[in-house]
């Protein structure tokens, strides 16, 4: 875990880690449904891709191999358009998302407000109240969701001494509450609303929230209100603080491919279940959305999800889950298209040879043409 955010893994040792997280550290499991949700193919498949960037031409393969994709799965109106694996994948493998994880928390945010339980302008100690008298005194869910709190963080991952890296060493400890204490010993740096700051641990805090507020732990919460009810087909897994303890709410969570494709089909539509209505009637746009910060600074990320920028992603309404080492689920909800992707980059940022917007942005195009 240190080589992961130490940006010094192995092309090999990548793969193998990313598949096998739940054998490093406790998990708590997510079971599959007993009634999986069909996603069968379509019936013109997307088997070939060509695009620019920057005058430059590339094919899919162009992609795969330069970016070192893992796995690829482009799902149109329902149907599986495309579906590769790569180093020694399959639709059997579970793969750690990474920070996909944090919009998977954000999700379960907004089935708990649909159920009553979390209310956005709530105070995060209503909900744990260890961190009465921390910087995160006076700081609401909404703030939380927002990267907003104005608590002092520095997500460098690979400065050994980073508030990341306090995190990371508080999760490999497993000790109970202390990721928890990380967050409590943070200081204040700005007023609650007004600066974003890209910050992990604010997504253990989410998960400690969620906890609280639900009275259960977060895998069961996922499979009770989504995973069940959508028709996952696969169990999956989420990496513990503890034995026994809260899941980790930024990293750790272990899917299948086609089972992402069918979270984000859920968002897609708008957070159903069939005929059931797992989140609130606006959560999915407000979500995913550009929010505005106190003073009314624009803000490109939205509740743990982050937003497009580009025109063509703008138009559409396009957003992201995003995790370090080239993990995606991208949605647009105009096109009716969700892409998955899956990578094993060495690097925690900066592997990627090709811009994965760019990328999806093509894809888009060439199914609107297929």
């Amino acid at each position: 875990m240190r080589q992961i955010y130490d940006g010094v893994l192995t092309p090999e040792l990548a793969v193998h880690t990313f598949r096998n997280i739940d054998r490093l550290f406790p998990v708590r499991t997510i079971p599959r449904s007993s009634k999986p949700l069909p996603l069968p193919r379509a019936a013109i498949p997307l088997t070939t891709l060509r695009f620019s960037v920057n005058g430059k031409r590339y094919r899919l393969e162009d992609y795969l191999e330069l970016n070192r994709v893992a796995g690829l799965l482009v799902i149109k109106d329902g149907r599986i358009k495309l579906e590769r694996y790569r180093y020694g994948n399959s639709e059997r493998t579970r793969w750690m998302s990474m920070s996909i994880a944090k919009s998977i928390t954000s999700t379960l945010i907004g089935a708990a407000v649909q159920q009553g339980t979390i209310r956005l302008a709530d105070p995060v100690t209503r909900h744990v109240p260890a961190l009465a008298g921390s910087a995160y005194e006076g700081v609401t869910v909404r703030e939380v969701l927002m990267m907003a709190s104005g608590v002092r963080w520095n997500e460098t991952y690979t400065d050994a001494a980073s508030d990341r890296r306090r995190l990371l060493e508080a999760q490999i400890a497993q000790k109970p509450g202390a990721a928890l204490a990380v967050m409590k010993s943070l200081p204040r740096a700005a007023a609650p609303g007004s600066v974003n700051n890209y910050n992990t641990g604010e997504t253990q805090v989410a998960a400690e929230i969620l906890r609280s507020a639900t009275g259960v732990p977060l895998a069961d919460y996922l499979h009770e209100r989504i995973w069940s009810r959508v028709g996952m087909e696969a169990d999956a897994n989420w990496w513990l603080d503890a034995p026994g303890g809260t899941e980790i709410g930024g990293s750790g969570f272990s899917a299948t491919l086609r089972d992402y494709g069918r979270f984000g089909l859920f968002v897609l539509n708008g957070g159903r279940a069939g005929q059931e209505t797992i989140l609130p009637a606006d959560w999915v746009r407000e979500a995913t959305t550009p929010k505005i910060l106190q003073g009314g600074k624009p803000l490109d990320y939205g509740y743990l999800w982050w937003t497009g920028t580009s025109a063509e992603a703008r138009r559409d309404r396009a957003f992201s889950a995003e995790g370090i080492h080239g993990q995606f689920l991208y949605i647009n909800p105009a096109a009716k298209t969700v892409i998955v992707v899956w990578s094993a980059q060495p690097k925690p940022l900066g592997g990627a040879v090709i811009d994965d917007w760019t990328f999806f942005e093509a894809v888009v195009y060439a199914l609107r043409r297929n």
